[in-house]
């Protein structure tokens, strides 16, 4: 127990000096860097400048207006980018393991997880979140702000993140079993924070119900926003739902932490 403390105790600071490493190398060219963390920003402007255009045409989805969608779009935004820009790179794991350069990983007195989501570190990414976060205050601004409505905009927030950090790496474990399943884990993450830009009753109950109680990115955003604009949820779910995202985050990590645990435990190395 007194090892398994210290190395989680120590994890951070490694997942730093790793990380550190790829930002020097990084910014030793500086116009290429600022080039392509400005690219990542405008490029996924675009989805939110699409959004905007639409709303121009038709005035509302489903009764929500552009500042409304702006939130929902944001904080999702925000969520998916901070555990891109973190933990993102988890996604190759399938290469480490065909390349074989998983195993040289495993031998090295640093957790095997800090060094894969630490590898290629690329502080670019930091576009994306720039970009969703210009878009969440724009809908903020919006709010009549209370005390109960910063503590659940906090709480949402924080949960969209630890949400994403286990779906990224709950699904990157199937690798260990397939090699070469990076595609089907977007489907999870990156599909995910697609459906949840947009108001969630534009979608079947069904499909609700599905990212509620079975991949629960809804959480990320929807409950909690709904709250935020004062909106009851048409589906009728509890408004308490709003304060739930942390909670589903913790339960998501221990379900990706297991699944991690499995797959490593199974691996076999490539034999190369």
């Amino acid at each position: 127990m007194a090892d398994a403390l210290t190395t989680i105790r120590r994890a951070p600071r490694q997942y730093a000096q790793i990380s550190r490493l790829w930002i020097r190398s990084s910014l030793s060219y500086r116009t290429s860097f600022a080039i392509m963390t400005i690219s990542s920003m405008l490029l996924t402007f675009t989805d939110f400048v699409g959004l905007y255009l639409m709303l121009r045409l038709i005035g509302n989805l489903d009764g929500f207006e552009l500042w409304e969608i702006a939130l929902l779009y944001g904080a999702s935004g925000i969520g998916i980018g901070v555990a891109d820009l973190l933990i993102g790179s988890v996604e190759q794991i399938g290469r480490h393991i065909r390349m074989g350069t998983l195993d040289a990983m495993m031998v090295r007195p640093v957790p095997l997880l800090v060094q894969v989501c630490a590898d290629q570190f690329a502080l670019r990414r930091l576009g994306r979140i720039t970009q969703a976060v210009v878009v969440f205050a724009y809908g903020a601004a919006h709010v009549d702000w209370t005390p109960s409505r910063l503590v659940v905009a906090a709480l949402m927030v924080l949960g969209a993140c630890g949400i994403f950090f286990a779906l990224f790496v709950g699904f990157s474990c199937i690798q260990f079993w397939t090699h070469d399943a990076s595609e089907f884990a977007n489907a999870f993450t990156y599909g995910g924070n697609t459906m949840t830009q947009y108001p969630l009753s534009i979608f079947p109950g069904e499909v609700v119900k599905s990212l509620t109680f079975v991949v629960p990115v809804a959480f990320t955003n929807w409950y909690s926003c709904l709250y935020l604009i004062g909106r009851d949820d048409p589906f009728g779910l509890p408004a308490w739902f709003a304060y739930l995202p942390p909670f589903v985050a913790v339960v998501l990590i221990a379900l990706a932490g297991l699944a991690w645990r499995t797959g490593v435990r199974r691996y076999t190395s490539t034999g190369s």
